[in-house]
This record gives C-alpha cells, sequence and structure tokens, in this order.
C-alpha cells in the first residue's frame, strides 16, 4: 500500500516552516483551506499576530518571504489584513496524482488513520416474525456505509444486529404454534424470504385473533411466556423455529439491498439473556440503581415527566421481568469488557434518543463507559412522503421495505432500457443495471442527507440522470469508461512537464481532496459528506467535459494521455467512493 500525502498537507508543511523560521518561539497552525481566491488560503497570520503583538499584515509579509517557492508553491501574496493566498504548481498537482494512480490497491494512496481502535456498530435491528418495512432502511443503509467508511480507514470494526427476537409476544405464537403443528412446516422444500415472513405474518395474525377472544388460551400463553425466560427446552426450540424463519426473510431483504449480512453478527436482544441478572446485581450494589415501586430504576434530576417528577430508567420492572434498558446495559458490558471497544455507536431512530441518552449516563456511572470508551448513538431522521407527511401507503400502513425495493429497481430499470439501444445494452445488461441503479439511488438519497435530518421520499427524482443522485455519478462512471474503450492504442500516463488548463487544475485539485474527505466522514459519521464530495466531483468533471476535449485529434498524443490519466484516476475515485457507500458502478449505463 503507497499513501500519498496530500496537497494540502504539502502546503501545510511548507507555511508551517516559515512561520517558525518568521517566529522560531510560535507554535502556530497556518489554518490551511481551500479557497476560491486562489488554490489554498491561510488565516492562521491573524491569530499568531495578536499573541506577537504584531500587524498582522506586516507579519504575513514576513512568512511570505521565508516560504520555500517553485517545486511546489508556485506563488504566495499577502491579501486583506493578513490572509494568505497560495497558488501551487502544476507539476506538483499532476506528481500527486500520478502518486496516488499508481497505488496498486483499491486505496488511491488514501493513508490509514493514525491510532484506529475497536468500534461496535450497532444497526439494521428488524424484528423476529414481523416484516421489514420503510423505517428499517435508515439504520440499515447508514450503518452499513459507517461500516466500510471506517473499516477502510483501518478501525477495526465489529458489527452487531441487535434484532428484537425476545418479549412476551413470542409466548403467544409459540402457544399457538404448539396448539397449531405444522403451522410453519414446509418440509423439505426451500421457502423465499417473503414466503417465510408470510408464514409468519399469517400464524401471527390468527394468534393474536385467538388471545384477544379466548381468555383460556391467553392464560396458556402468558404462562409460555416464563417457560421462555425459564428456558424450558420445547419453548426454546419452538421459539428458534420463528427465529430461524425470520431469518431467512431478513437475509432475502439485505441480500435486495446488496448488503452484507452476517449469522455470527446476529445478537439480538436474547444474546443477552445470561447477563440481566448480573447487571441488575451490579447496579443496585454499587448504587446506580435502586428500588421504587418493586422496580429497579436509575433517577437523573434533569429528565422529568409532565407531573414534575423525575422520569426514571426501568432496568427490571415490578414483576421481575426485564425491559430493553437491561438489555442494552447489558450489551454495553459484553462489548466493552468482552469485545474490547474503544468506541460504541448505535444507528438507531432519533425518536430513541431520550431512552439512550438514560442508558450511557447509567453506564458511565457504573463505571462501563469512560474516557477510554465512548458511546454515541447516530439518531436519524424520518422518511417522509412527497406530502412532507411520515411515508406511508395509501391505507395509512408503513411501507413494506421489499415492496419499495422492487418499484425502485422497477423504475430504475425502465430508465435503462430507454437508453438501452443507444448504448446497446443486453436484456441482462439491463436488469442488472437496473438493479444496481434502482437500489443505489435508494441508498444515496439516504446517504446524501444528514443523518439528523428528515428527507422526502421521491423515486421519480431518485432515478433521475441529472441533479444530486446517485444515477448522475454512476453515468459520470460510465462515461469515462466509454472514452477509455474508445482511446484505441492511447493509454492513460501522467505528464507532469504539462501546463494544465483550468479545468484540468480544478479537476486535479478536487482528486487530491479524496484522502481528506474519507477521513472527516469516518471521523464525524458523516457519510454524506462523501456523497457530497462524490456529487462535486462529478459536476466539476462535467466543465471538465465541455472545456477539454480528451480524443481530440487535435491534441498532442501526451496531451491525450494526460487527460485519459486524469478522468481514468476520475472513474476510479468514483468508483472507490461509492462502493464505500454501498452502490455499485456499473461499466455501461
Amino acid at each position: 500500500m503507497t499513501s500519498v500525502t496530500s496537497l494540502t498537507d504539502q502546503v501545510h508543511q511548507h507555511l508551517a516552516t516559515a512561520l517558525t523560521a518568521t517566529l522560531p518561539e510560535a507554535d502556530a497552525d497556518p489554518l490551511l483551506r481551500r479557497s476560491d481566491r486562489a488554490d489554498f488560503q491561510a488565516n492562521g497570520i491573524l491569530a499568531l499576530a495578536k499573541r506577537a503583538k504584531a500587524n498582522p499584515r506586516e507579519l504575513a509579509t514576513q512568512v511570505v518571504a521565508n516560504v520555500v517557492t517553485g517545486d511546489v508553491i508556485k506563488d504566495i501574496e499577502v491579501s486583506g489584513p493578513g490572509f494568505l493566498n497560495v497558488t501551487i504548481t502544476d507539476q506538483a498537482i499532476t506528481r500527486n496524482l500520478a502518486e496516488r494512480y499508481a497505488d496498486d490497491t483499491d486505496r488511491l494512496g488514501v493513508p490509514l488513520a493514525a491510532h484506529p481502535g475497536t468500534t461496535v456498530i450497532d444497526y439494521a435491528q428488524p424484528n423476529v416474525a414481523k416484516e421489514m418495512h420503510v423505517g428499517h432502511l435508515r439504520s440499515a443503509v447508514i450503518g452499513d456505509a459507517l461500516v466500510q467508511l471506517l473499516e477502510f480507514t483501518g478501525e477495526s470494526v465489529v458489527r452487531r444486529h441487535h434484532i428484537g427476537d425476545w418479549g412476551t409476544q413470542f409466548g403467544m405464537l409459540i402457544q399457538y404454534l404448539d396448539e397449531h403443528p405444522g403451522e410453519l412446516d414446509h418440509g423439505d422444500a426451500d421457502v423465499t424470504g417473503e414466503e417465510a415472513m408470510s408464514n409468519l405474518d399469517r400464524l401471527y395474525k390468527a394468534a393474536r385473533k385467538l388471545f384477544d377472544s379466548d381468555e383460556e388460551f391467553k392464560t396458556r400463553a402468558r404462562r409460555r411466556v416464563v417457560d421462555l425466560q425459564a428456558g424450558e427446552p420445547q419453548t426454546l426450540a419452538a421459539w428458534q423455529k420463528f427465529v430461524d424463519e425470520s431469518k431467512i426473510y431478513f437475509f432475502s431483504v439485505f441480500e435486495k439491498l446488496d448488503m452484507e449480512v452476517r449469522d455470527a453478527d446476529i445478537v439480538g436482544e436474547s444474546g443477552y439473556n445470561d447477563m440481566l441478572d448480573e447487571t441488575c446485581r451490579l447496579l443496585e450494589e454499587s448504587g446506580v440503581a435502586t428500588i421504587s415501586n418493586g422496580a429497579l430504576c436509575v433517577f437523573f434530576d434533569e429528565i422529568k415527566g409532565p407531573d414534575g417528577n423525575p422520569t426514571p430508567l426501568i432496568v427490571r420492572k415490578s414483576d421481575g421481568g426485564y425491559g430493553y434498558a437491561a438489555t442494552d446495559l447489558s450489551a454495553i458490558r459484553d462489548r466493552v469488557f468482552n469485545l474490547k471497544a474503544t468506541n460504541l455507536l448505535y444507528v438507531v431512530d432519533v425518536r430513541q434518543s431520550l431512552h439512550f441518552k438514560m442508558v450511557f449516563e447509567t453506564a458511565k456511572r457504573a463505571g462501563w463507559l469512560n474516557d477510554d470508551v465512548t458511546a454515541y448513538q447516530l439518531a436519524f431522521g424520518t422518511i417522509l412522503g412527497k406530502d412532507g407527511k411520515p411515508f406511508k401507503t395509501r391505507e395509512g400502513v408503513s411501507v413494506k421495505l421489499e415492496d419499495l425495493l422492487d418499484e425502485a429497481v422497477q423504475r430504475a430499470t425502465a430508465v435503462v432500457r430507454d437508453k438501452a439501444e443507444k448504448v446497446g445494452l443486453t436484456e441482462q445488461e439491463i436488469v442488472e443495471n437496473g438493479r444496481d441503479v434502482g437500489i443505489g439511488a435508494v441508498k444515496y438519497a439516504d446517504l446524501s442527507t444528514s443523518a439528523v435530518r428528515d428527507y422526502k421520499f421521491d423515486l421519480d427524482q431518485m432515478v433521475s440522470l441529472s441533479g444530486d443522485t446517485s444515477v448522475y455519478l454512476q453515468y459520470a462512471y460510465a462515461r469515462i469508461q466509454s472514452i477509455l474503450r474508445k482511446a484505441g492504442e492511447a493509454r492513460p500516463s501522467a505528464h507532469p512537464e504539462l501546463e494544465l488548463a483550468p479545468a484540468e487544475r480544478a479537476l486535479g485539485l478536487h482528486l487530491d481532496q479524496f484522502s481528506e474527505v474519507i477521513a472527516e466522514s469516518a471521523k464525524e459519521y458523516a457519510p454524506h459528506k462523501l456523497t457530497a464530495y462524490l456529487y462535486q466531483l462529478a459536476s466539476t468533471l462535467t466543465t471538465f467535459y465541455d472545456q477539454c476535449h480528451v480524443l481530440s485529434p487535435d491534441n498532442a498524443p501526451e496531451v491525450v494521455e494526460n487527460r485519459l490519466f486524469l478522468v481514468d484516476l476520475t472513474a476510479r475515485t468514483l468508483q472507490r467512493g461509492m462502493a464505500l457507500l454501498g452502490i455499485r458502478t456499473p461499466e455501461r449505463l
């Protein structure tokens, strides 16, 4: 692997050296940033002048005199009250990009993080015996992108799918199945995920109807809950059947989403049953939790109910049952002490923010979270319909996730088919591209919005070839592949000796930012920053096409080779960036 020092870091080092030469005792940061007035602007002189009680413009002039120019920095000038505007050489841009291009891995010279840790990401949390709906989309898509981003930076990532596989409803389901054997028995025949969930849904509705109408069945079902919690073998076996049937369905949905979900990563609520009693004991013995009206509770002075009284986190109910808090606190113990996590990341709906705030504070009071181990909830917003209200069907129920994905693929396939004859796509390519475009469109629309914000789900816009969509980026990638196929004997090759046109410089400087954006997106758990970068990259490429013809017969051979090199590196950057978002890039579109 080859790590490439970005142009930003190179310019930063040149300016830092000049600052030290000007004021040896100063520990100064140039505060370098990209600028529309030059390639870079440094604003650090103002703060330094204030500390040194010097005139900022005069100090800036002294610093400029100590800057070494020629190799990296072409020109530097003082602007305004003491800003430094920096222009770098064309040769530095091309050389830097050539180093990225020469990296024979898929990293494009992006360095690993200096101090990686171990992050446990809790995401994609469906419920056993229940269909996944549109509300499950964001946790899955955002979580998967963060897994890819963090692993790319060198972080050790442990995936956790905290599925809802425990609770009182299973007593009802198990008892019904016990009294109606064969309801879930499909023999040796393989069933699709949709068929498995259809069977479960039918069973659940029948069990619920009987539970609500037959008091004797209700009593038997409640006794079955006690058997389940006690680990009675026959009851556990029936429960396991529900879990296994649901997993068939889960895996089919995640496969449609083009996500890898491994069975070993699915550790649901039931996975912490053996820890619940000890968790409660530790909290009570340490004084973090106290008994109130028979329940084990943790109180917070700043969290009060409508009556003005403190609202507790109930860890164990008055009837001895355990709630979500006990499970989540036990999961924290497991992730910190067994998995040795340094960071816990929960990709969970914003509506659960209060719960996690109380859980994290409880874990801190117990000493399970501290300065060495942090927990963070990436609280995501709601998916809205075109009317700005929570996305529902006309009947007012949540949209099934499978139905939503199928419709996205159908819409995208129609768009691909409309262009297929011009590109010369086969029927198989139309089907494959339709899937990649449709699923990519859904993912990109989610990821291009800051996680904390709501966004409107509009399939027509999502599969549009124009605007900030994944299709626009996929088309940009495919267009480059078309150019490379038409290049004949010409091959991409960097020519640092060439002077760059303005559009070439702009494309090169944007390509150089890839490392910075990856690091920032991973550190801030912000995949939307990567999508913004990729969209701007595709837009910059469009301007480049308008101003710089790649295969023009009027171009000298070295110009053709250099421009092929620029567009090929752009394609590789688009492909790598999109892959980190979980989106595929068809070769022809």
